[in-house]
């Protein structure tokens, strides 16, 4: 391997890694707040660049219809939780209000967006906050539907909801949109040579987009009040809820902010690497693998992790292209040993 191949290799280990931080971070912050290991983080991977995709092949995006039978769904389990708890506290019309706007009038919204206007020949950042509009909202309704009720079990119990989640979201990726893969069209053409080697314009988007998101979680949790209530939520749930913090309220904002990042991380992948409705399951194992170098607490070492992750698995694409994804994998057993021994656990963990 000459100087040229390694720095290739390391230009896409550097851009893979980018995309597994974005993942890696979101499973983070997830975990650290709610205490669910998130599976179907994945399915947001995809969900985000196929949907991408169909506006721009002037396609009605389907999954408009997931938004709107999820919205049904989580307005009717609102509505039976009020009426069976009426007896200890009366019934709000305001929050069943709020609740009617959030989950049914927002779909709709969206869906007479969609079919009314020329979406694909808009300017790409639109198309992009659309598709944000539509996942964000998914990861709210499937908070409430699968892990609030069970919010406070052991992690275990949590963990058996996600797989049950993931199965279920890759099923109805299926459904919606059918075992064909797609890309999405490049956000630039632009490229330039240093030496010997091709920069491309797409992959120094790709670092420069995660980089700026990694800075602007950084200024959300260290200046917003909502973030200062999210590391609180993650430090200590109990304590949260005493000082006033609603663990519930920080349970949604953690799961709609992963939700944006996952589908963010499919859009940046979508325009070089052809997407299907499962794709996005392997590329949030490797997020997962970068998670656990962090201890699915660290956002630095989980970063670290990402780019480590990344340039594995493109030395390992040359070297040994076959056993690519088993070395990648193969390295959150070392981890898992030293901090099993380093660190003390209690049963549950």
């Amino acid at each position: 391997m000459d100087l040229s191949i390694a720095a290739i290799l390391a230009q896409d280990g550097i851009t893979n890694g980018a995309v597994y931080a974005l993942l890696a971070m979101a499973l983070v912050l997830v975990f650290s707040v709610t205490r669910v290991i998130f599976l179907p983080q994945g399915e947001f991977v995809g969900f985000g660049a196929l949907t991408l995709a169909a506006l721009q092949t002037e396609q009605f995006p389907r999954l408009v219809g997931l938004l709107l039978a999820l919205g049904v769904a989580t307005f009717l389990t609102e509505l039976v939780t009020a009426l069976h708890h009426r007896r200890y506290k009366p019934l709000s019309p305001k929050l069943l209000g709020w609740s009617a706007a959030e989950n049914l009038l927002y779909p709709l919204l969206v869906w007479a967006l969609v079919s009314v206007l020329p979406w694909h020949t808009l300017p790409m950042v639109l198309q992009i906050l659309l598709v944000l509009g539509i996942t964000v909202p998914l990861g709210l309704m499937i908070y409430r539907l699968a892990y609030q009720p069970v919010a406070e079990a052991s992690v275990l119990v949590l963990l058996i909801v996600s797989v049950a989640v993931h199965f279920a979201l890759l099923s109805l990726g299926l459904l919606v949109f059918g075992p064909e893969g797609s890309r999405t069209l490049p956000f630039t053409e632009w490229s330039t040579s240093v030496g010997a080697l091709l920069i491309s314009g797409q992959s120094a988007l790709v670092v420069v987009v995660s980089l700026s998101l990694i800075a602007l979680l950084y200024l959300f949790f260290d200046r917003t009040l909502m973030g200062k209530a999210l590391r609180a939520t993650a430090v200590n749930r109990n304590g949260a809820r005493l000082v006033g913090i609603g663990t519930t309220q920080a349970g949604r904002l953690a799961f709609g902010l992963s939700a944006g990042l996952g589908s963010l991380a499919g859009i940046l992948i979508g325009p070089m690497n052809t997407v299907q409705y499962d794709t996005g399951f392997v590329v949030a194992l490797k997020g997962f693998v970068a998670a656990i170098i962090g201890g699915l607490a660290s956002y630095p070492l989980a970063a670290i992790g990402a780019v480590l992750v990344g340039l594995l698995e493109s030395y390992s694409s040359f070297w040994a292209s076959d056993y690519k994804e088993v070395i990648v994998f193969t390295l959150i057993l070392p981890v898992l040993a030293w901090r099993s021994w380093r660190s003390p656990h209690s049963d549950e963990e």
